[in-house]
């Protein structure tokens, strides 16, 4: 079973602001990683312009992993 506790809707027109915006969460779930030691970060691109950054417990703590639908 896989278990999500936080996830960050990300939206972009250009590639600039995409790896903005992906750094910006991937920084902040990694503070909230840090809380528990427990949970990686799963990057997941859903249409282009389109993804999402959580924390998930399929993805090793210390982590970040990316998957596109």
């Amino acid at each position: 079973m896989t278990t999500v506790t936080e996830c960050i809707q990300i939206q972009v027109d250009s590639r600039r602001v995409l790896d903005e915006r992906l750094n910006d969460a991937v920084r902040g779930l990694q503070q909230i990683a840090m809380e528990t030691g427990t949970q990686g970060i799963l990057l997941t691109r859903h249409t282009p312009g389109h993804y999402t950054a959580a924390l998930s417990d399929q993805v090793p703590f210390g982590m970040t992993r990316e998957l596109t639908n």
